[in-house]
Parts: structure tokens; sequence; C-alpha cells
């Protein structure tokens, strides 16, 4: 899978702060002309300058593929940042200028004529705004369910129930007794249904499970999540072949920060997260352990590429094409 990635600059022209936790940015030109199309369920990579630190993630475009006036995401501040959410609501001001890629979708809507049915918890709940301005505009059976913990965190909850798509909504809230049952929804749905859930990673370990024990073809349960695959596990040695160095990665440490740390080839990365590809690797010896999201099942199993930033090697030592 290839990625083409450009950066472009843009100035922030409207920040609003939707719960506690999430603000949401209005991003445009900076000459004001409109902005690279996208379909929803588009992400682009935010990089951020701070002091000497650089930190880049990804983020849905929320906003609509029929306004390309401006982009619009939504950033939740992580309780444990790495940097990069913190930067985004505590320095970044309306008329700063930021650096984003263009837009790529490894979430895109399958458009057959099932039912749709789209699942969000959270701040999972961004790249279903674009999605359901096409699936309108299809005029298809579909319907969204919402999760939230409270009324104050159930963030653009009012904005959808009074939208367009308000009839196609349902909301859950856990803190009044009514939290999303996600074993009866998905029982009740159609067998071709096709089932798209972002949110946190126990509602998308939940969300698959049913989907699953309901006898769903793998092709028609669709995920995502912006989050770094966590790092442990048994250390191991990469073999560097171009230049014969072997470098050992620690038990919580990436490839890719063993290799930086080590100094002697660069590797370009812009999320960290795997989800933007630009540190596919080739594997030469070995087997990787993928912790990505942007690789399909296919291309994983097919052991000839891994993303450095988060997967791992199978064995105690793997050979990359670096």
């Amino acid at each position: 899978m290839a990625n083409n990635y450009q950066m472009m600059t843009v100035r922030v022209t409207a920040i609003e702060q939707a719960t506690p936790q999430i603000k949401r940015f209005t991003l445009a030109a900076v000459d004001g002309s409109e902005l690279p199309a996208f379909t929803g369920g588009s992400h682009v990579i935010v990089q951020m300058q701070d002091g000497d630190k650089r930190h880049s993630n990804a983020y849905s475009l929320m906003s609509s593929p029929r306004n390309l006036a401006h982009y619009q995401i939504g950033v939740r501040r992580e309780e444990q940042s790495k940097g990069g959410s913190a930067f985004m609501h505590d320095k970044v001001q309306v008329g700063d200028e930021l650096t984003i890629s263009t837009p790529n979708n490894l979430f895109a809507l399958t458009y057959v004529s099932a039912k749709q049915v789209l699942i969000a918890g959270g701040i999972g709940i961004t790249p279903f705004f674009p999605q359901m301005v096409e699936l309108a505009e299809q005029g298809a059976d579909y319907e969204l369910h919402y999760s939230f913990r409270s009324p104050e965190h159930g963030a653009f909850a009012d904005e959808l129930a009074s939208s367009a798509h308000g009839a196609n909504c349902h909301f859950y809230v856990n803190s009044e007794g009514r939290p999303l049952e996600v074993d009866a929804l998905v029982d009740r749905l159609p067998r071709d249904a096709h089932v798209y859930v972002c949110g946190p990673r126990p509602l998308i370990d939940a969300v698959i499970d049913a989907c699953r024990s309901k006898g769903l073809a793998e092709e028609q349960i669709h995920w995502e999540q912006f989050a770094a695959a966590p790092q442990s596990g048994a250390g191991f040695t990469v073999v560097l072949a171009k230049s014969g160095r072997e470098i050992a990665v620690g038990d919580d440490e990436s490839i890719l920060k063993a290799i930086e740390k080590e100094g002697s080839v660069p590797v370009e990365c812009l999320c960290r997260e795997g989800v933007c590809g630009t540190c596919e690797t080739k594997i030469l010896e070995g087997e990787a352990e993928h912790r990505d999201q942007y690789l399909s099942d296919g291309e994983k199993a097919a052991q000839k590429t891994m993303m450095i930033c988060v997967s791992r090697a199978r064995g105690a030592r793997l050979v990359l094409d670096l």
C-alpha cells in the first residue's frame, strides 16, 4: 500500500471548546484557496513544532467534504499526552499556522445497498460527520449510535440531534443509565449490514467481537482508532542490511526509536501511530508482529513490509532493508 502524503500550511481560523476535553479547530489555506478534496473517513497528519520537539498526530476530518473552504478536526486532550494534544489545546491560537498533510483515507465507506451502521464512542464521533453527508447523498439506509459517559462529554451531540441527520442518530449516556448495549445492537442488525466503529479500544473490541459472533464477514466490519499501539514485548535484534549494523530493541521500545537512538540511518515517519505509512520498511529476514492500522490483512500475512514505528519482531532477529 503506497502513501501519497504532501505537506501544506494552513491557518487556524476558529477554535471551539466542545467539551471540557475536546476542542474543534477550523483550518483554512493561508492564501484563501480551496483545500484538497477528501472523502468521509479521511484523516490528516498535523505536525506541531514545540521548541526543539516535533509532534505529529493523526486527526479525522469532521467537516463536510462538500465545503473545501476549510477543514475541521476535533482534538481530545489526552490524559497521558505525548505532547501533541496538549500542544493543540494549550498553545495553538486563532491566527496560528500549522503544517498538515493532504488527506488520506483508511476508514472509507463501502458503498453497498445494505444497511450502514456507524458506532462512535467519545472523540470517535468525528469521522462520521462527513460519512453521513455522503450516505445521505446516496440515499443510503444508515444509522449512527453515539455513546459518551455524561452529557458534558457528548461532543457535538446537540449539533447532530438538530442536523439533517438527527432522525438517524441515537445517543447513549452512561451517567444517565442509558449505556450502549453492543451485543443487543449488533444482534438486531441484518446479516448483510456493514458496521463501522471508532472510539476507545474497549468499544472497538466489543463491536468486532459482537459482529463476528453474529456471523458478519470480516469485510463487513470496519474500525479506526488513532492511538499508538503498546510497545511492550520481548526485546529483539534488528539488522540494518545495507550497513550490517545490529541494533538491540528494548522490551518497551519501538524499532523506530531504537534506530533513531543509534543514529546511523534517518527514517521518515509522520505519525508514529501506525496509520500514515511513511515508515513502511521491507522485511528481508524474519517476521513482523504487525500492530499498525495501515497495512491490509493480506499485506500483513505476506510479511513483505512493516511499520517500524509500532510493529515488532515475532522472533529474536529481524533483517530490514535499511
